[in-house]
């Protein structure tokens, strides 16, 4: 079994929506879904993908605006994030005119809600969710351990970190889930954030001022 990503950001947001999926099963995860499907799905098609489900970091309307068509037609679950996020889904509507969000996105609502430590299946790997609240309440984290490769969503970023000016973030809780969740998982950790390049744990340690 082995881990293969395709990175495809979308909408104007720029978002990066990962395709992940296990090579030996060819089944994999949307993460973030941001919007875009018919992208999406065409991505998943050129690679002989199967998408058996949805996982989401959390509620922000740019990584979830496509997981409501695309749980409904492609008859898929979705997972994620953590429960403290329910009050950004369920207020999709008014994330639209809070981020000048064009168009009306399907309502979704997770038939999964995850907490740290849990474990989520991809084909026949194993994801391991990690709690990092801050950006938002509910915020999680991805980690499949055999590639070393972690989907972080907007909790960390190739010299910065996330935003920590929404209802309910929290600055301080948001360095404290990276220094505590994400600095220990290694420097040979390559990650994907929501938006912008991939970077390495090692690198981030090393060189992001807002850890320092």
């Amino acid at each position: 079994m082995a881990l293969s990503v395709v990175v495809i950001p979308v909408t104007p947001f720029q978002q990066n929506c990962s395709l992940a999926w296990d090579d030996a099963t060819m089944t994999g995860a949307l993460i973030d879904p941001g919007g875009d499907v018919e992208r999406l799905t065409a991505a998943a098609a050129d690679k002989g993908v199967t998408i058996e489900k949805i996982l989401l970091t959390h509620g922000h309307i740019d990584h979830i605006a496509g997981a409501g068509p695309l749980s409904r037609d492609l008859g898929i679950p979705v997972e994620g994030p953590h429960a403290e996020d329910a009050f950004w889904i369920d207020h999709l509507s008014e994330q639209v005119r809070f981020f000048g969000w064009g168009g009306s996105p399907e309502a979704v609502r997770p038939d999964r809600w995850l907490d740290h430590g849990d474990t989520v299946s991809v084909g026949g790997l194993t994801l391991e969710v990690l709690h990092c609240p801050g950006h938002t309440p509910g915020h999680i984290a991805f980690f499949e351990p055999e590639a070393r490769v972690a989907f972080v969503g907007d909790v960390l970023f190739a010299g910065s970190v996330g935003r920590t000016d929404f209802p309910r973030s929290d600055p301080s809780a948001l360095i404290e889930a990276i220094k505590r969740h994400l600095l220990p998982l290694g420097d040979d950790v390559t990650f994907i954030p929501g938006h912008g390049p991939a970077s390495t744990i090692g690198h981030e340690r090393q060189t992001n001022p807002f850890l320092r």
